[in-house]
């Protein structure tokens, strides 16, 4: 381990931290949202896609400001702060009674939750050009580590009750802020500081802002629609599997850990050796290929276990973000990169305020015992002809905008 890696790997650990904060809980947003509501699955499902569209609205709003605030005071105090904020989150989310504090935890997190995009940020700040790509891709490589850690912990936490996993997800967002707090280097100089501007840093000045660099428009919303897409799997994983497979919380934990596993091999192993042998541009092709293939199997798989068994196949498709990010990356000034990080943040969050309404309220019609036709999988088959329209967004347009 070489000291100029040292920044990179501090990164992977806060990312795999706050991703283990994530996991915890998800497996018991089902029977804590009925708890809570009183309602059946299926209502279950809609509040849930109202509360992550909620928090994604709150990123969409708040996502370039703490991108743009990480360009001029720096990576460090911003992670810093967010974290110590998400940890009063998730206690507020632990204490809750009602579905409106839920809510309200929502609204607060949403505004907070910048670690990831200031992650990049930093990854961005320290990396070499061509070795963006791949170190964006140990970024999910931790957010991975994280999720297979996470899911098995709050699994086994949901057995001594619904707000388990919530404290127990305040304590390592506290953990990882001091810990970032003590060893954290910032990586914002003087040379690449730049001036906090109200026009660039709301979502709609930054979209400009960001859009006025060289084929960065097709690509904004080449991302746009794979994150529609690919949150199909947070809005309604625990939901479908319930449903489909009558999985368990400890189950739903297993899953999503094998799946932060694999996530994580890949990101962590075969991001750079596929952009080496097939470029950036071929990688995404490759990547959101694949992950079309498989949302139309998961769509229509019936047996739990081969769906276990499909899952390593269905992570190879995490070659294809990284390799998109990195080009999107090389093609800003290493002032804006924060400012960058924050529009990618508004784009995800722009989509998630969108998808799980989408795909819950079709978990929730195709569900129903009044429905025409029974499809539990039908969130997922809109998914992959979403996931297919990225895919041929980045295909038709030109290929002299590519940095491959």
């Amino acid at each position: 381990m070489t000291t100029s890696r040292l920044p990179i790997y501090f990164i992977i650990a806060t990312v795999a931290i706050d991703a283990m904060g994530i996991g915890l809980i998800m497996p018991v947003m089902p029977d804590l949202l009925r708890e809570v509501d009183g309602g059946d699955l299926g209502d279950a499902a809609v509040w849930g896609g109202i509360l992550a569209t909620t928090f994604a609205a709150m990123q969409f709003l708040f996502g370039p400001i703490i991108g743009s605030l990480s360009d001029r005071f720096g990576r460090k105090p911003i992670l810093v702060i967010s974290l110590v904020i998400m940890a009063f989150d998730y206690v507020l989310m632990a204490v809750a009674g009602t579905i409106w504090l839920l809510l309200i935890g929502r609204i607060i997190g949403g505004i907070t939750a910048a670690t990831h995009a200031t992650a990049a940020a930093y990854v961005a700040d320290v990396s070499k050009p061509d070795e963006k790509a791949a170190n964006f891709g140990l970024i999910g490589a931790g957010f991975g580590i994280g999720f297979v850690l996470g899911p098995v912990i709050g699994g086994v936490l949901a057995e001594f009750g619904t707000r388990a996993p919530f404290w127990a997800a305040a304590v390592l967002a506290l953990a990882n802020a001091a810990f970032g707090w003590y060893i954290l280097r910032e990586s914002v100089t003087d040379a690449t500081r730049r001036a906090f501007d109200w026009k660039r840093a709301n979502p709609f000045g930054a979209f400009k802002s960001i859009g006025s660099f060289p084929g960065l428009g097709a690509l904004l919303t080449v991302f746009f629609f794979f994150q529609i897409a690919n949150f199909v799997y947070p809005a309604v994983w625990a939901y479908y599997t319930v449903e489909r497979f009558e999985w368990s919380p400890g189950m739903i934990g297993v899953s999503l850990a094998v799946y932060g596993l694999c996530f994580g091999l890949v990101q962590g192993f075969l991001v750079q050796p596929a952009i080496n042998r097939f470029g950036h541009r071929r990688t995404v092709v490759i990547g959101l290929g694949l992950e079309t293939v498989m949302l139309v199997v998961v769509a229509f798989i019936t047996s739990g276990t081969l769906l276990l068994l499909l899952i390593p196949l269905n992570a190879l498709g995490a070659i294809g973000l990284p390799a998109l990010q990195g080009i999107m990356s090389r093609r800003v000034s290493n002032d804006a990169q924060g400012e960058l990080q924050g529009v990618l943040t508004s784009v995800g969050s722009l989509s998630a305020i969108l998808a799980p309404l989408i795909m819950t309220r079709s978990f929730a019609y195709f569900t129903a015992s009044d429905t025409p036709i029974y499809a539990p999988g039908a969130p997922f088959l809109i998914a992959a002809v979403l996931m297919a329209i990225s895919v041929v967004i980045f295909q038709m347009r030109k290929r002299a905008s590519v940095a491959s």
